[in-house]
């Protein structure tokens, strides 16, 4: 899903460019325009040896100062024409950049929200923030300003070489033959540059997943008192990235150097044989510093086609990763009959959706997340609508992938799930998604208020909607007491509440979304007793006539469920009313027992 090992390579994909540069021309007037004010800069600065020419053989060599004036002036005009370029190509290189992050960003993030539960189960949270944040960033600085330095470059070069041969052919030859000769080095250096880089790129996402996972796991690095092997970690992967990083800044700092020997060697015999000709008078002195000062600005711009080349390497891997961020195809994906008459996720078409009764059924369902392990094997249960049903069993057993799968997180890899008696692939997911609720054991909270986060349950709701919703489930008794209220911020994923408050206020934006079918896994395990007795309550008047799959480890939760199924091993093992299933003093009566009997003592007991 997200093989780092498989960017480090050598070859340049110029298809990534093409999607890449496709996104920069969303805006051809900028780009056209930047490339125009790069122009300008390119042609003024190759006036600038003419205008030194002109004054050394004119007013130096000759002592001519009639035309001092006029030449004052052009320098002015000279000048302001630089004023011009230079701020039209920083104004609209600027622009194009964060055009371009914008841009990269927003096709990223949307397609994120096609992807599929499985793509973010499977996915680090830093990997997909290095693509979103640094590769984002990093791509459109390097694209804005690489258009500049190369239209400016190329330019350069084209003038200076016009004017050049246009002035004297055979001594413009010599910097004709290095040129050459400086496009090899570069050929040279650009593989190796590209392995690198990308190297460095796959130690920094693994360092940004190393961040996120050491601020997310905090709490659980102190009770677990595991700094020291999470700075080791960290440290080890820091040492990585910087060795990585350091011998790419090598190998580019040793490409400069190549490039500015050859480019000083091409000076060096130019003024050597200029000189020649100066005293053979063939040419004048003026004309001599011209081609100085032309042969120094002529490997400028080669110096600054090395730098777009070692630059574009290092944005190689960016580009790539952020691409194939962009490109990502989900796993679970509607067919083009399902879309065409339900809509997509972006657009969906209501005024085709069915109403959902609750009716479920799994037929001869098979599933395994990898080939070496069959979660469940042609699994089957049959669940009428408005039913309860709660689902245990020990860790492993399939409580969670049946309800993934009832979910459509995932799919069967053989068999069916039936929505009132037709196979949920026969609809589109955003019609399942939005007629189905689901309550997790670590609810997670939006950094804005307790009002919005309940009403992320449904857009539309109204404020008299969110506080009824809440008062269901007992999110009052708490909210009551805050001096905003329901405008209280939770903070970054609710950090500013017990867990417990979470809990509540994820139970109360379901409620709110007034779900056909409800799943609840592990809904009330971070929950007191007595917040415990208030959601009991609420669930018990919400499930009354929808369909309900509760996942539990606490028994007390689900005793007055339709239906419990025990699963072990993806299997049935038993399955009945809570009375039914202690009568047949089974896996489901030991489950019980155990994890009661500490609760009601010798009471419970006698009792049973």
């Amino acid at each position: 899903m997200h093989d780092d090992h498989q960017d480090i390579g050598y070859k340049v994909q110029l298809g990534t460019w093409k999607k890449i540069i496709k996104i920069v021309f969303q805006s051809p007037k900028r780009v056209v325009l930047l490339i125009v004010f790069s122009g300008i800069l390119a042609i003024l600065d190759g006036i600038i040896p003419l205008f030194n020419r002109y004054a050394i053989d004119t007013f130096f060599i000759a002592g001519d100062y009639r035309t001092w004036p006029q030449y004052i002036i052009a320098n002015l005009g000279l000048a302001a024409g630089f004023a011009l370029s230079v701020w039209g190509f920083i104004y609209q290189a600027g622009i194009i950049e964060a055009q371009t992050s914008y841009e990269l960003r927003r096709q990223a993030f949307k397609n994120l929200q096609r992807l599929s539960f499985s793509y973010f189960d499977q996915t680090p949270q830093g990997w997909i923030m290095a693509r979103m944040t640094s590769d984002a960033r990093r791509l459109s600085l390097i694209i804005s300003w690489g258009i500049v330095d190369f239209v400016w470059a190329t330019l350069s070069m084209i003038v200076i070489m016009i004017v050049l041969y246009a002035t004297f052919p055979a001594l413009a030859l010599i910097v004709t033959i290095i040129v050459p000769v400086m496009l090899a080095v570069a050929w040279v250096f650009k593989n190796i540059m590209l392995k690198q880089y990308r190297d460095a790129r796959k130690h920094n996402s693994q360092l940004t997943a190393q961040y996120n996972e050491g601020f997310q796991g905090a709490k659980t690095t102190k009770s677990l008192s595991i700094e020291d092997s999470n700075y080791d970690e960290f440290k080890d992967t820091a040492h990585k990235l910087k060795r990585a990083s350091i011998r790419a800044v090598i190998t580019s700092a040793v490409f400069s150097s190549v490039i500015l020997v050859l480019a000083y060697l091409g000076v060096t015999v130019t003024m050597y044989q200029g000189s020649l000709y100066v005293l053979e008078t063939v040419i004048t002195v003026g004309t001599l510093a011209m081609f100085i000062n032309y042969t120094v600005n002529f490997f400028e711009p080669i110096m600054a086609i090395s730098r777009i080349i070692s630059d574009f390497q290092n944005a190689q891997a960016s580009a790539e990763r952020i691409v194939g961020l962009i490109e990502t195809q989900s796993n679970l994906v509607d067919t083009k009959e399902v879309e065409e008459t339900y809509g997509t996720l972006f657009v969906d078409k209501k005024e085709n959706w069915e109403d959902l009764k609750g009716d479920v059924e799994f037929k001869d369902v098979t599933f395994f997340y990898n080939d070496n392990e069959v979660i469940l094997d042609n699994f089957n249960l049959k669940v009428s609508a408005g039913s309860s049903v709660a689902l245990v069993g020990h860790t492993g057993s399939g409580k969670t992938t049946l309800v993934n799968l009832l979910a459509r997180f995932y799919e069967p890899k053989s068999g069916s799930i039936l929505i009132d008696g037709k196979d949920y692939r026969e609809r589109s997911i955003h019609w399942l998604h939005k007629r189905l609720g689901y309550v997790l054991q670590s609810p997670h909270l939006f950094s804005t208020t307790i009002m919005e986060n309940i009403r992320y349950g449904r857009l539309d709701a109204t404020d008299e909607e969110v506080i009824y919703a809440a008062e269901m489930v007992g999110v009052n008794r708490f909210v009551d007491e805050l001096e905003k209220k329901y405008e209280t911020f939770v903070g970054e994923g609710g950090n500013m509440l017990s867990v417990g408050q979470k809990q509540l206020i994820s139970f109360a934006r379901a409620v709110l979304a007034d779900p056909r079918i409800l799943i609840l896994d592990e809904a009330t395990s971070s929950i007191d007793s007595e917040s415990e007795e208030v959601i009991q309550h609420a669930t018990d008047q919400l499930l009354s006539d929808r369909t309900s799959f509760i996942v539990a480890h606490r028994l007390s939760t689900i005793v007055n469920a339709d239906l419990i199924v025990m699963l072990d091993m993806g299997k049935i093992i038993e399955m009945g009313s809570h009375e039914e299933l202690l009568h047949q003093r089974g896996a489901y009566f030991e489950l019980y027992r155990n994890q009661f009997f500490k609760e009601k003592g010798l009471e419970l007991e006698q009792k049973l």
